[in-house]
C-alpha cells in the first residue's frame, strides 16, 4: 500500500471520528490531509523508502491563535498523539505530542512560511524567481483530506503553477543553458582533451533540460533524486527521460561522443518543436540561444523581461 493511501484510511478510521467527536466546533477551520517533504506525497514510495517516516500519520492545519487558541491546539496535539499507535499492521513513529516535522498538528501559516516564505503563500515576482522549485513542489503535492474552510485550498491552488512570466523566465535561462553546455561547449570540451569539463557540460546539458521539460509540462520540479520518476509520467517530452540518462551515465570515449552529441541535438530538436507547438518562440532555427532569446521577448511584465535572462536560474 502506497503511504498517501494509508495516510487516508488512517485519517477516515480514525482521524475523522476523533475530531468529529472530541473537536467538532473546531472543523470548519481545519484542515488534514497528507502534503510536504516525503517520497510518499508525491506517490513515489516503495519497499526501500519505508526504511524511515513511513507510518500511518497525516497533517492537521490550523488557522491562526486568533481564531484557534493555544489551548485548542494544545488539546488538538494531545488527540492526534492518542490514536492508535498501529494501523493495519504499520506502526507509527514515536515522537512528541504535537507529531513529527511531516504528521501532525500545525499552523498553516508555519507549514507554508517554511515551504515557499510567506505565510499565506502570497509570493512576490523576487519570490517566484528564488523559491526552490522542490519546495513549491512540496506545498502543492499530496491530498486534502479535508479543509473545512477552504483556506488551504486556495493556498495551494494559488501556488499550483508558475506564474507565466515567470515560466518564461525560466525557460529562457534554461534554454540559455542548453545552448552553452550542450550545443556549443560539449564538443568544444572534447576537441581540447578535456573528458572531465565534456561530461560537466553534458550533466549541465541535462539539468537544464530537465528542468525545461518539466517548465513546458506546467508542472514543478521534485527533489533531483525523483525527478526521473516524475520526469516519465510527464504527459509531454517524457521520452527524454532516457536520453538525460544516457547522457548522464555514459563516458565520453570516441566511439559515444559522436551519438551523445546526435541525441544533445535531438533533445534540442524536441524542445523547439514543443516551444513553437506552445508558441512560446518566434525564432525559425536549431539554435537553442535565439530561442531562449525570443522566449524572454515575449514576457509581458517589463521588468520581469528586462532582468538578465538567466536571474530565474
Amino acid at each position: 500500500m502506497k503511504g498517501l493511501e494509508l495516510s487516508e484510511r488512517f485519517y477516515r478510521a480514525c482521524g475523522e471520528p476523533m475530531l468529529k467527536e472530541q473537536f467538532f466546533d473546531l472543523l470548519p477551520y481545519l484542515a488534514v490531509g497528507l502534503f510536504g517533504s516525503g517520497s510518499e506525497c508525491f506517490g513515489f514510495d516503495d519497499e526501500i523508502s519505508r526504511d524511515h517516516d513511513f507510518e500511518p500519520g497525516f497533517l492537521i492545519l490550523l488557522p491562526g491563535e486568533d481564531v484557534v487558541d493555544r489551548r485548542s491546539a494544545f488539546l488538538l496535539e494531545r488527540a492526534y498523539a492518542r490514536l492508535p499507535k498501529e494501523f493495519e499492521g504499520v506502526s507509527r513513529s514515536l515522537v512528541s505530542p504535537v507529531g513529527g516535522a511531516r504528521h501532525g498538528v500545525l499552523r498553516t501559516a508555519e507549514f507554508f512560511a517554511e515551504k515557499v516564505g510567506a505565510p499565506d503563500g502570497v509570493l512576490s515576482v523576487s519570490q517566484w524567481l528564488t523559491v526552490p522549485e522542490h519546495a513549491l513542489a512540496e506545498a502543492v503535492n499530496g491530498k486534502l483530506f479535508f479543509d473545512g474552510s477552504g483556506e488551504v485550498t486556495r493556498i495551494r491552488e494559488g501556488l499550483a503553477a508558475y506564474p507565466e512570466d515567470i515560466r518564461k523566465k525560466k525557460l529562457a535561462g534554461n534554454l540559455l543553458l542548453m545552448a552553452q553546455s550542450g550545443q556549443y561547449n560539449y564538443l568544444r570540451c572534447i576537441r581540447h582533451g578535456e573528458a572531465g569539463a565534456a561530461q560537466l557540460a553534458a550533466v549541465e546539458f541535462a539539468k537544464a533540460t530537465i528542468e525545461t521539460v518539466f517548465l513546458l509540462n506546467r508542472v514543478y520540479q521534485p527533489y533531483y533524486k525523483w525527478s526521473f520518476r516524475a520526469m516519465r509520467a510527464l504527459p509531454r517530452l517524457s521520452l527524454l527521460a532516457e536520453t538525460m540518462e544516457y547522457l548522464l551515465t555514459t563516458g565520453n570515449e570516441p566511439d559515444t561522443v559522436e551519438t551523445k552529441y546526435d541525441l544533445i541535438e535531438d533533445a534540442a530538436s524536441d524542445i523547439i518543436e514543443e516551444l513553437q507547438r506552445q508558441e512560446l518562440t518566434d525564432a525559425i532555427c536549431g539554435d537553442l540561444e535565439k530561442h531562449a532569446y525570443s522566449v524572454n521577448d515575449r514576457i509581458a511584465d517589463g521588468d520581469i523581461r528586462n532582468l538578465h535572462i538567466l536571474s530565474a536560474i
